[in-house]
């Protein structure tokens, strides 16, 4: 996610990192030389007694940024509902910890494994979305056999809720806690799965490939024909106008691919290692632990990972 300062307007003008234009910008050539191709033909074109006239245009570009639109929005409302998941993971695994550390504070080796399994379902979580291997991560939260035993599923965040279930469950049949306590700690860890379903509800459910498939071909199909039905009337203009014309929709169809997918490591996705990161300093803070991971930082070019 690119995290950028307050800027001068002019200067975000010719802002680049952060921007789809470093994708789009191929196409966008292209559409200029087709541009200036079309002006180097408009003798042979009219000769054909061929004539687009703007008006179809004007039409199917409002309905076009009408459809791109509501497109943009369903995929930002995929993007502000994961960011919103990952906000409740925080706010729980604090609250957890808060009300284990008040009734256990006493054993800090007990307090610490649960910081442990905690900050591994971070990880675990953030992996799994992203679809990477969590063995070289999860090693540094886990015991050998906890690793092995997480890693040979194909759902490690499972069974890592299965774990600090296991622990809930000691401090119980030890009498460290009550009934009633048992059952509210018990609710923070349905609260964790029910983070984690969500997240895998988004990334296993796209927006329907049909209705990317058509706006995306409509879109291309309008920037190829516009600088036909604006070459008679505008001639050298033509590449200006139809290139500025593409972008507005090209770069629309571009931002929506990226915020479909909001767990994925593209510039306007979730940044998903440094939420984990603050999480894991939130725990380690509240258990009073002396060494605090760094804090991630935003990099050269204001994205922050």
């Amino acid at each position: 996610m690119i995290v950028r300062p307050q800027q001068h307007w002019f200067i975000r003008l010719f802002v680049w990192h952060g921007s789809v234009l470093q994708k789009i910008y191929s196409r966008l050539l292209l559409n200029i030389a087709l541009s200036i191709s079309v002006i180097f033909f408009l003798p042979w074109y009219e000769t054909l007694g061929i004539k687009l006239t703007i008006a179809p245009f004007s039409i199917l570009g409002v309905a076009i940024a009408i459809f791109l639109g509501f497109r943009n929005s369903a995929c930002y409302a995929r993007f502000n509902e994961a960011r919103t998941l990952w906000g409740q993971l925080a706010i729980t695994q604090r609250a957890f910890l808060r009300e284990a550390k008040s009734l256990l504070g006493e054993n800090k080796s007990q307090i610490r494994a649960l910081v442990k399994l905690q900050v591994a379902f971070c990880h675990a979580l953030r992996l799994t979305l992203r679809k990477r291997p969590v063995e070289e991560t999860l090693k540094n939260y886990l015991t050998a056999d906890e690793l092995q035993w997480v890693t040979k599923s194909h759902a490690p965040c499972n069974r890592i809720l299965l774990l600090m279930g296991d622990w809930l469950a000691d401090k119980r049949k030890q009498g460290g806690i009550s009934d009633v306590v048992w059952s509210s700690l018990n609710h923070h860890l349905n609260d964790l799965s029910a983070v984690a379903g969500g997240c895998e509800r988004i990334a296993g459910t796209p927006v329907p490939f049909a209705y990317t498939l058509i706006l995306h071909r409509t879109v291309y199909l309008f920037c190829i024909m516009l600088p036909f039905a604006l070459v008679t009337d505008l001639h050298y203009m033509t590449p200006f106008l139809s290139v500025f014309v593409s972008y507005t929709f090209i770069s629309l169809d571009t931002l929506a691919e990226e915020l479909e997918e909001p767990f994925g490591t593209e510039d306007n996705d979730l940044p998903l290692d440094a939420i984990c990161n603050a999480i894991e300093r939130d725990l380690q803070d509240m258990d009073e632990s002396e060494q605090l991971p760094e804090k991630l930082r935003p990099n050269r070019y204001y994205r922050l990972s």
